[in-house]
């Protein structure tokens, strides 16, 4: 690698990470790490390293902000959202947005965060107090909802049908038409098959997490279980 000093990018979603995570692994040789200030962050930033640094999250130029507020004041993610992006920042400057109650952890680029600092006195009608650094224990990222059912087998088609609660030609449509990712890409196989573990993305009707698969029911159909991304 022939810069002296690391260099970032991001904040990367999910399908961005996926895409660069597909080109990078043909880069041999080439340093990297995936970092969003916690581990199993949905927004990270992606950082190069010279070959004389071993990678590291400490390296990386990123923030936490923590904004309080009453406990009996209800926020949410959009809300936050919503009056960060009002200040005219670019959406690759924020990492997660971590909502709790009466506290919300937000990761943004390190060099933004005075200028939250200052700026930031209300989310909507709220007033909020904002101090740097992370609330520790972190706010809960999600809230789930539990799901489950049976399917013919684990293909996309069959899986996607399920979650979406429509026909299996129906769910067809929407892989064929792009609208289903797996594992944070597109995919357009209908005969895929799912597994355990599994990040389904389907537009329109939400994200699941494929939680288990198994076992056959007296029928021979396969049972699932899984979690709806509130």
């Amino acid at each position: 690698m022939a810069q002296r000093r690391p260099c970032f990018l991001g904040f990367l979603d999910e399908s961005q990470r996926a895409q660069c995570q597909d080109l990078l692994k043909w880069e041999k040789g080439t340093s990297f790490l995936f970092w969003g200030g916690y581990d199993q962050a949905e927004r990270t930033m992606l950082g190069f390293f010279p070959d004389y640094l071993e990678p590291s999250a400490q390296e990386f130029p990123l923030e936490a902000v923590t904004f309080r507020y009453r406990a009996g004041d209800k926020l949410s993610h959009r809300d936050f959202l919503g009056s960060f992006m009002a200040l005219g920042v670019e959406r690759d400057v924020l990492g997660d947005i971590l909502v709790g109650e009466g506290c919300c952890v937000a990761f943004l680029r390190r060099e933004m965060a005075p200028y939250f600092l200052d700026n930031i006195r209300k989310i909507g009608r709220v007033g909020v107090k904002a101090t740097l650094g992370a609330e520790d224990p972190l706010p809960v990222r999600r809230e789930f909802q539990e799901l489950s059912g049976v399917v013919a087998s684990a293909r996309l088609d069959c899986m996607v049908g399920l979650l979406c609660r429509t026909s299996r030609e129906k769910a067809a449509g929407l892989i064929t038409a792009g609208a289903v990712q797996r594992n944070h890409r597109e995919t357009y196989s209908q005969g895929e098959r799912v597994e355990e573990g599994d990040v389904l993305s389907i537009r329109k009707y939400g994200k699941f997490i494929i939680d288990q698969l198994g076992p056959l029911t007296a029928k021979g159909r396969l049972s699932v279980k899984c979690r709806k991304y509130q």
